[in-house]
């Protein structure tokens, strides 16, 4: 190999530098395995914005000591969350001040029941909005309105006295069109856009904990040696659980899919697309490998 092939380093220093961002992207989203895809329920797509559903954690700060309160050390509860907002252009109904109506909310990333956690959500609007802070105190966490702009509302939940004296703060930006704004829009498919959000209370009250041991909402990410949990146990007023819940909700059909089965697939997609550019590179090295050879041997003498 000729080493002063200035199309050969080139081609390489190139390569490096995609194989390095795709690895980066695999191992993010391997580090990431616990959150999010975009896959939706049914056949029709939504017209999602943006690209794909942005995932976190939030560890919340661990509770006041109490002498009341015993506090369980190296255990962890996590509620994953989902918030967002669906939009759909009224069409032929639409005004200059009402295009769209639109729902924002708070829901359990499985479409579980939150309020077993959290006690109320308060949704600030914009200020143009008659009675701009919305005080949500039951489940599903949701408000609907209609407007023609966007804007971004903020989001804070409340939870119970025993859960954490915390309240969360959350961010969305409303979003009412697609990302080409140029194109049609439709009155059937929504605009949704959906933020997972993992909450994790460190060292939970036993209270909390009896509470929550056998809610689906809820999942026990760490736990000490040795402690174990009682069995699952079917919840017993399933009248309520219902109300809470967001699996029959009218939008549930368009509610984004943030589950380990779809991140895993999109980490197999990544990794395949690492390997096809470690193969064409690979090529693009030999055909120029067997060029540099030829002309060698076309230049001795």
């Amino acid at each position: 190999m000729e080493k002063n092939s200035p199309q050969l380093h080139g081609i390489i220093g190139m390569g490096r530098i995609a194989l390095h961002a795709e690895m980066n992207v695999v191992l993010k989203r391997h580090d990431m395995i616990n959150s999010s895809s975009s896959k939706k329920h049914g056949p029709d797509q939504p017209e999602i914005s943006g690209l794909t559903p942005k995932s976190q954690r939030t560890k919340m700060g661990k509770p006041e000591d109490s002498e009341k309160e015993k506090k369980l050390k190296d255990v962890e509860i996590s509620v994953p969350i989902v918030y967002g907002n669906a939009a759909i252009w009224l069409g032929k109904k639409a005004s200059e001040c009402h295009s769209h109506k639109w729902t924002v909310y708070v829901r359990g990333a499985t479409n579980e029941d939150l309020s077993v956690v959290v006690k109320r959500a308060v949704f600030q609007l914009h200020s143009s909005f008659n009675n701009p802070t919305r005080v949500v105190e039951s489940a599903p966490f949701e408000l609907s309105e209609s407007g023609w702009g966007e804007f971004e509302i903020a989001i804070t939940l409340f939870f119970h006295s025993d859960v954490c004296e915390k309240p969360l703060n959350l961010y969305h930006h409303l979003k009412l069109y697609p990302i080409d704004e140029s194109g049609p829009m439709s009155t059937k498919k929504p605009v949704v856009v959906e933020l997972y959000d993992d909450v994790v209370f460190s060292e939970p009250s036993e209270s909390f904990l009896a509470r929550v041991q056998n809610h689906p909402a809820v999942t026990f990410p760490r736990l000490p040696g040795g402690f174990t949990l009682p069995p699952s146990v079917p919840i017993e007023d399933e009248s309520k659980r219902k109300r809470g819940d967001t699996r029959d909700h009218p939008l549930s059909q368009w509610f984004l899919n943030f589950s380990e089965a779809d991140e895993l697939l999109q980490l197999a997609a990544a990794r395949q697309q690492v390997q096809a550019h470690i193969s064409k590179l690979r090529r693009q090295i030999s055909m120029i490998d067997g060029q540099n050879q030829q002309f060698k041997s076309s230049s001795d003498p």
